[in-house]
């Protein structure tokens, strides 16, 4: 099994933490994503039509998309289950899994792109965008809240693929100075201390 994928991609590193929690291992192939190489017309035939990472190669089945590798990665792999048997707790990981992709990830992104990624290119930073983004973000994690006030994690009582899908985003949020969105509330605060404690977490390398 290989993963093609950069460590410091909020995608890619989604899926590492996965496989630490299953206490699996395969072939990690490094994809520069700060010289291109994700666009390269061979990887993206082979690998990723759309350019991006990360991408897997399970002896000869090849899938892209990280939240879809990691329900893969899931059923595919020995070790702790990290999706619900319960049907009730099973359809909530999947919405919190919809709420990252449709309310949280694209607005934390927008204030990550402002804050390190266009500094880091000499490029100026839009005020107006990390504002729109905040308040986006704002209202996202009064949401999760409230949920996260009645139980530790996302689907119920134990970590779900839907918790890990969030790690990446907000650990880029600290890292641009933004963190006071998530300590700013108590049980976000208190999730997301428990959940990046864990060992699969900082297994990774860090950003920021």
């Amino acid at each position: 099994m290989k993963l093609y994928g950069n460590a410091i991609s909020t995608c890619t590193r989604k899926v590492l933490c996965t496989l630490a929690e299953k206490g699996a291992q395969l072939e990690f192939i490094p994809i520069d994503i700060m010289k291109g190489e994700q666009k390269n017309p061979d990887y993206m035939q082979a690998h990723q039509p759309f350019g991006v990472v990360p991408a897997l190669d399970d002896d000869g089945f090849k899938m892209y998309e990280s939240r879809a590798i990691m329900r893969y990665l899931d059923d595919r792999l020995p070790g702790p289950k990290l999706t619900p048997a319960d049907p009730k707790e099973r359809a909530r990981m999947d919405q919190w899994t919809s709420v990252e992709y449709s309310y949280f990830s694209g607005p934390a992104m927008r204030i990550v792109r402002e804050k390190i990624f266009h500094p880091m290119r000499g490029l100026p930073v839009d005020a107006k965008t990390v504002d729109a983004g905040k308040a986006e973000l704002t209202r996202t994690l009064e949401v999760l809240e409230n949920q996260l006030a009645n139980q530790p994690y996302l689907a119920g009582h134990e970590l779900s693929l839907a918790d890990i899908g969030y790690l990446p985003y907000i650990e880029y949020l600290f890292a641009a100075q933004e963190g006071e969105l998530i300590s700013a509330r108590p049980h976000v605060a208190t999730w997301w201390q428990r959940t990046s404690e864990r060992s699969s977490w900082q297994s990774l390398p860090r950003v920021g």
